[in-house]
């Protein structure tokens, strides 16, 4: 028995057939640079959804999909010659928003690092207090100790060397 289950590998199989098709087979001009990113294919193998990504806006996004539905009964009909299934999953096409929000969260992590760096570099480390004392320095990982519990009271001492 291979490894995975079987929706996952119909699923990627058909995600590999078509991507091959539409890169070799399918002239509609409205499809611009289509990366299919995964194909989710239900239990019974009856569903396939069609996740992709693209450069563009809007309106070339609208364009995309478009040519998609059109070349869908065509795309069906080679994935029934090339894969052999005792039916063809219906094909749906979805544009796949999760690559855009992971950009988008990568771009707010670089923002709030970019932050920090300023923040960093505008205060030195040993910059006195407003009220002339030192700020306290930060223990290093290696000094302590996750499993010392420490005493509410006096936050310096640890509980077990009293």
């Amino acid at each position: 028995m291979g490894q995975g289950s079987r929706p996952d590998r119909v699923g990627e199989e058909i995600r590999h057939e078509l991507a091959t098709m539409l890169s070799r087979h399918v002239h509609d001009p409205g499809i611009g640079f289509v990366t299919l990113t995964r194909v989710k294919v239900s239990p019974d193998l009856q569903q396939a959804r069609v996740f992709y990504t693209m450069i563009g806006d809007a309106a070339k996004r609208r364009d995309t999909e478009r040519a998609l539905v059109r070349a869908t009964p065509f795309l069906r009909r080679q994935i029934g010659a090339k894969i052999r299934l005792r039916r063809v999953p219906e094909i749906r096409f979805e544009f796949d928003e999760s690559v855009e929000n992971q950009d988008r969260i990568e771009r707010i992590l670089l923002e709030i690092k970019a932050e920090r760096d300023e923040r960093s570099a505008a205060e030195p480390a040993d910059a006195p207090a407003e009220d002339g004392a030192t700020a306290p320095k930060a223990e290093s990982p290696e000094s302590h100790d996750p499993h010392e519990s420490r005493d509410p009271k006096d936050p310096q001492t640890p509980r077990n060397s009293r």
